[in-house]
Parts: C-alpha cells; sequence; structure tokens
C-alpha cells in the first residue's frame, strides 16, 4: 500500500523525480487524492477512484497553476460526486467524444442537403460555413441554446458591411455601411432549426433550441412592370444581339416560370400538340413534377430554338460548355436594365408581374397558384391585394345601378309667387 503524507506546497516542491518512473504521493485527508511526480519534472494532482469494478484514475489540475489546498477542494467534490454513483472520468471521456457543432454541420451536409436541389444546397452549405461554424463550430451541439440562437440570428439581420474582406484587392473600393438583412436570418433559423430536429432524432441532443426562434418581419418586395415598362422591355428584346439570352427573359415573362427552370428546359419537356410544359421535380423549387399550359408565343420560341440548337442537345437553350445548360445571363440583363430604364427590377420580378396580369385579366387565386407552381395556398396570396381592381370596379357597378337618378326640384319661393300672380 502506497505511504500516505499530507500533501503541502512544500511536499511537492522538495518532492524529487525519479529517473525512468513516474511515482504517487497519496495525501492523508482525502481517499484517493494524489499527487503525481512525474518523470520529466512536472507535477499534477490526481484521484484514483473505482467505478462499477474498474479501478480509474483522473488527473484534473498541474502544481504550481493549482495551489494544494484548491486542489483538495476540488478532490473533495469529486469524492462526493463518486459516492453519490458518478464516474467524472467517463463523463470527461464523453464530453470529449460528444458531437460538435462542426460534425452536425458535416452530417447535416452530407445526410440531407443531397435531398434539396443543386442551388438550395449550395447556399445551406455556404451559409453554414460562413455564418454559422465560424461562431459555433467548437462547441458541443448540447451547449447550443435558445439563447445562442437568439443572439446568432440577431448578429445576422443586423447585416455585415460589404464587401466582406477587411483588405479588398482593389484599394479603391470602400466597405458600404452594414445594411439590415432580416430575410437572412429567418432563411438561416429555418436550416438551423431543420438541423437540430435531425440532432434530436439522431440522439445527439434532447431538444431542440432553434425550434421557435424569434422570425424578424420581412417586407415582401413588390416590383410590378407597367404597361409602358412590359412596351419597352419588349422591344429591348426585339432589338437584342444575343437572342439566346433574349429568349430566356421573353420566356421568364410568357411563362411566369423561375430564371433556373427556363435555363434548365429540355426540349422533350414540351409537348407542341397539347401546348404543355412539364416540369420534372428535379427542377422546381417545390421538388414537384409542374405541368402548366403555354402560349402560342411560347411555343414559337421552342419551335424556332429546334431550328437553332444543333441535334443532339437536349436544352432548349444549351451553354458554352458542352453538355450544359446556359448558366449567366446577369450581364446580358443589366444590359437590358440600362437601355430601359429598368434598374430596380430583377428577373424574378417578371414572374410577379406575370401573376400582376393574370390578376388584372379575372383569374383566381387558385388559378394563379396552380400556374406559378406554389404548393402552399399562403405564397400565392402575396397577389391577394391586386385584385382589388376588378373587385372595385364591381363595387362601382353595383352602386352605379342604386345611384338616385337627379329629380327637378322647384324653388318654394318660386311656386309661391307664380301662385300670387
Amino acid at each position: 500500500m502506497p505511504e500516505r503524507i499530507k500533501l503541502t506546497e512544500k511536499v511537492l516542491r522538495d518532492a524529487e523525480p525519479v529517473p525512468g518512473r513516474d511515482y504517487q504521493i497519496f495525501d492523508t485527508d482525502v481517499r484517493g487524492f494524489a499527487a503525481c511526480i512525474y518523470r520529466g519534472g512536472g507535477r499534477a494532482f490526481t484521484l484514483d477512484y473505482r467505478h462499477a469494478g474498474r479501478q480509474r484514475r483522473m488527473t484534473f489540475g498541474r502544481w504550481p497553476e493549482w495551489s494544494v489546498s484548491a486542489a483538495r477542494e476540488r478532490a473533495k467534490e469529486l469524492r462526493r460526486e463518486i459516492d453519490a454513483g458518478a464516474d467524472p472520468l467517463g463523463q470527461r471521456e464523453a464530453k470529449r467524444e460528444a458531437p460538435r457543432v462542426t460534425d452536425l454541420i458535416e452530417r447535416y451536409c452530407a445526410e440531407h442537403l443531397p435531398k434539396l436541389s443543386v442551388r438550395s444546397a449550395a447556399d445551406q452549405r455556404s451559409a453554414l460555413a460562413k455564418m454559422v461554424a465560424p461562431v459555433w463550430g467548437r462547441k458541443l451541439v448540447t451547449e447550443i441554446t435558445p439563447t445562442d440562437v437568439d443572439k446568432l440570428l440577431t448578429k445576422i439581420a443586423e447585416g455585415r458591411a460589404r464587401p466582406h474582406k477587411e483588405k479588398p484587392n482593389n484599394r479603391a473600393r470602400k466597405l458600404q455601411g452594414a445594411k439590415p438583412t432580416p430575410v437572412r436570418a429567418n432563411r438561416i433559423g429555418e436550416v438551423l432549426r431543420k438541423m437540430f430536429t435531425l440532432a434530436v432524432q439522431w440522439g445527439w441532443c434532447e431538444d431542440n433550441p432553434a425550434q421557435r426562434f424569434h422570425r424578424r418581419t420581412e417586407t415582401p418586395r413588390e416590383r410590378f412592370l407597367s404597361k409602358e415598362e412590359i412596351s419597352k422591355l419588349a422591344a429591348a428584346l426585339d432589338a437584342a444581339e444575343d437572342r439566346r439570352a433574349a429568349d430566356i427573359i421573353r420566356m421568364c415573362m410568357l411563362t411566369g416560370a423561375r430564371l433556373g427552370e427556363v435555363r434548365q428546359a429540355r426540349f422533350e419537356q414540351f409537348n407542341l400538340e397539347h401546348m404543355s410544359w412539364s416540369k420534372p421535380p428535379t427542377m422546381t423549387k417545390q421538388r414537384r413534377a409542374h405541368r402548366v399550359p403555354i402560349s402560342d408565343e411560347t411555343a414559337a420560341i421552342v419551335r424556332q430554338r429546334l431550328l437553332l440548337v444543333l441535334k443532339g442537345s437536349p436544352w432548349l437553350f444549351p451553354g458554352d460548355t458542352p453538355g450544359q445548360p446556359v448558366q449567366e445571363v446577369r450581364r446580358f440583363w443589366a444590359q437590358v436594365q440600362k437601355q430601359c430604364g429598368l434598374h430596380d427590377v430583377r428577373i424574378h420580378d417578371l414572374r410577379h408581374t406575370f401573376a400582376s396580369l393574370l390578376v388584372s385579366g379575372g383569374a383566381s387565386l387558385e388559378m394563379i397558384g396552380k400556374l406559378l407552381g406554389h404548393s402552399q395556398m399562403q405564397t400565392t396570396l402575396r397577389y391577394a391585394h391586386l385584385m382589388d381592381s376588378p373587385l372595385r370596379a364591381g363595387v362601382d357597378a353595383v352602386a352605379s345601378a342604386f345611384r338616385p337618378k337627379p329629380r327637378l326640384v322647384h324653388d318654394a319661393d318660386d311656386q309661391s309667387g307664380r301662385k300670387t300672380a
């Protein structure tokens, strides 16, 4: 049995290392508490105990960083936990092996993101790498609290200066002031909620800290082209030299489809006999098949592309890279914006304009939702206020029917004068 002695600062200071081996000096006050003298001259405090029939030794502090009195008090705390049935060393090992947020992000990207569209997966992967991992990366999954989620989303909602680089390559570029980004904060909050929901399913944590995250107020963008702007856009597309890009923009306007859906359109998806376009689930945002009717103008574009595109290419708008659809139309759109004075109009606003024209034509919200491919009626309700004009016209028609007709009323004084005469 090892010799016991009351540990003091002098005992540790005078202890001599033994070449070739380490040894322990056990304390007389706390059972299992000892100072380990290493062969290299270092000293550390240890606690020997048994748990579930196993002999355990836990090192919890180095001398002189830890004083003897502080180490003894810590040993007493650990001994009380051990007597209550705990295994401090096992808890430390479990915590060391516990998954961290970086592990959660890695598994989420590997198992869940492949189920999403390529663009959605890329956006989420970039957001997690740039905004979540630098802040939470080394934290345990179980350590994340709703307060941590709120702090992170608040920081994201405040925005950041652009460009992000502290030392941009071009010295003439200056950092712009931070602009609030509540939409980005809400989207990342949804990603965190899904990620921690999967963490609960995987047994990595018990509760979802992002389940009830605070959703910031979003101001939906409502930009619709006027008839004059539509005429300018049509004229600019007719005069454009890049017929491929012009036809892409024209199809976005004629069908209300998203830019990505038009770019990736294939000839096999169009039935010119029945005048329809069948979009596969891999191409739509909702990951569902979407079949919509097309107009004669859209069918004319498809027929024209059949004549222009090389035989063997499946893409309606093949790109410069062989075997791939066209990837970039932003430069062309920037030229159109400048030419037509549509500086605040995005390509996606053509989709909103398509819906507004349907509303003005008397289409119902249900019909608009089906044409645009909305999976939720709530998404289509953003166009409900556009129906005020036809509704107001109907109300005015009813009002005109009940409007009292003007009648000729004689003045009382005039009538009395006539009677006297």
